[in-house]
């Protein structure tokens, strides 16, 4: 991520992040449905499964991924500083829990994962910054091992885009969430780099992740899953 874009995000999430989570509901009209899905295709062979959550702001998703593998060994990494302490929060007394606070973009990790996810964080890259992700992920995941990107997309004509984007407006704008809220959350939105769903199964299926599909819609957010076969180092 450029030093200009990186330090605008740092400081947006940093600026909220002790509101996150509860604002997460009305931000997100399909959160159950998105997070559950997110979670149910997380399979692996392994019983204490090493999962990395890319962007993990406040370690929602690891949390509920938590709840169906409770002895999985977590590693969160995301730019905010403040998101982390979140976390930490979240998770304190556990032990296997590592926190690194960081650009994952091109951040070089020790060891290979069983399962890589993100939720609502890839989408703030640029086209060319989530193909050198997606290769990085690929490397990083162990044979057999999925990777899950819950986030959302670019629409395919600015038609459908504008459709999403005045959709999800408008169900932000029915909640309870106070205006000055709703004001910051769609200061966030100039942040976004969106691509569309069929660049990124393109990139993904290229890069060499198989059954890669797009497991969950709803206007913009999606839930995109690919495997890394055995054979693959």
């Amino acid at each position: 991520m450029d030093n200009s874009n990186h330090n605008e995000v740092v400081l947006k999430f940093n600026q909220v992040a002790h509101e996150y989570d509860n604002q997460r509901r009305n931000l997100i009209p399909c959160f159950d449905d998105f997070y559950d899905v997110s979670v149910s295709i997380a399979e692996t062979g392994n019983e204490t499964p090493s999962i990395l959550e890319l962007g993990a702001g406040t370690g929602l998703l690891s949390a509920l991924m938590l709840k169906k593998f409770p002895t999985a060994n977590l590693t969160l990494i995301d730019i905010s500083d403040k998101m982390m302490e979140v976390a930490n929060s979240r998770f304190v007394g556990m032990n296997n829990v590592k926190y690194i606070v960081n650009d994952y973009t091109n951040y070089v990790f020790e060891n290979k994962f069983d399962i890589v996810i993100s939720a609502l964080s890839i989408h703030h890259l640029t086209d060319a910054e989530k193909k050198v992700l997606y290769k990085n992920t690929f490397q990083n995941l162990r044979e057999g091992g999925v990777f899950i990107n819950a986030d959302q997309i670019l629409g395919n004509t600015m038609f459908l885009d504008s459709f999403y984007k005045n959709n999800w407006k408008s169900k932000v704008e029915s909640t309870e969430l106070p205006t000055k809220e709703i004001a910051s959350a769609y200061e966030r939105t100039k942040l976004d780099k969106m691509s569309t769903l069929e660049a990124q199964i393109g990139w993904l299926k290229e890069i060499g992740f198989s059954d890669v599909d797009c497991m969950y819609k709803y206007f913009n957010f999606v839930v995109i899953y690919g495997r890394k076969l055995k054979g693959f180092n």
